[in-house]
């Protein structure tokens, strides 16, 4: 593409995909206030903007990587945010923000003439950087056809859920709410195991061809708690915050979610242990403390 895109937070996960865009001979106007983050992506060949509002003054097409629904809210709608750019015609959001910020958003935006599409992302940094993110789009089909190309750029699975705003949003938090659960259940169960005397690289190799494999056990734990290396890649404090946006939602649809309560749980003790900007997979040294063991490769193997 030879028009130019706009790229709002440069994150984690908003840095790679940024970075993806460029690499592909994208022209992109990047933001954040991390001005380090910026001269990142301006070394490697994008331009930057001074606010969000210049971004969509200069780009008719405008992505959105932000950690929370406030700050979504505050970047499209605010004052200097999305709304007030004068060229800005399709905004898309990859942030998880729940349901109900994107139909506010979806309507703040619209009164500007600018279409929402909500494009949550799932497979975290290592996905983000090799362009292998599941997006889960909602919002009107001819913007989502037209951004497509762009889309293909930054992931391999991509799924176009509906028309209404907010239905990305409620895909996300059902992948995020499985995901969460099963974190927290396999790290408890995992570390159990190790405190039986099991060989913790042997309960993987069985788990992983039975009835109790998941992503967590066949990728999260062997790549991240495994080799004990716990890279960044997804902070607990934003799994915290999906999780209680997954309940929130149900809520509102009077559908009931007991297990995710004491995920939230597990989650919001962590937090506030100080582990809110580290990553998700390190919940399961707390497990470990408790049983006064340890999930790791045997050194002796």
């Amino acid at each position: 593409m030879t028009e130019p895109v706009g790229f709002i937070g440069l994150g984690v996960m908003g840095s790679r995909m940024a970075r993806r865009l460029v690499d592909a001979g994208v022209p992109v106007i990047v933001h954040d206030p991390n001005a380090a983050a910026t001269a990142v992506l301006v070394a490697a060949g994008a331009t930057s903007a001074q606010s969000s509002a210049e971004v969509a003054d200069r780009a008719a097409i405008v992505f959105c990587s932000l950690p929370t629904p406030h700050v979504v809210q505050q970047v499209m709608l605010g004052d200097k945010g999305v709304a007030k750019g004068g060229a800005a015609r399709i905004a898309i959001d990859l942030s998880t923000t729940g349901a109900t910020m994107a139909r506010t958003v979806a309507a703040g935006l619209a009164e500007a003439g600018i279409e929402l599409l909500d494009a949550p992302v799932s497979g975290g940094a290592p996905g983000a950087e090799a362009g292998t993110l599941t997006l889960m789009v909602s919002g009107m089909r001819e913007a989502f056809e037209r951004v497509r190309p762009l889309l293909d750029m930054i992931g391999k699975n991509i799924f176009y859920v509906g028309e209404a705003a907010g239905l990305g949003q409620s895909m996300k938090l059902v992948n995020n709410l499985l995901f969460a659960a099963n974190l927290v259940s396999a790290m408890e169960v995992l570390v159990m195991g190790a405190k039986a005397g099991l060989d913790p690289e042997k309960i993987l190799e069985v788990v992983n061809v039975s009835s109790g494999r998941s992503f967590v056990t066949t990728d999260r734990i062997p790549q991240t708690v495994l080799p004990r290396n716990f890279p960044e890649r997804f902070a607990t404090e934003l799994l915290f915050k999906d999780v209680k946006l997954g309940i929130d939602e149900a809520e509102r649809l009077d559908s009931p979610l007991y297990m995710a309560q004491t995920v939230r749980a597990m989650l919001a003790f962590a937090v506030s242990q100080g582990d809110g900007p580290i990553d998700c997979a390190n919940l399961i040294k707390h497990f470990e403390g408790w049983a006064g063991t340890e999930f790791g490769a045997r050194r002796d193997n």
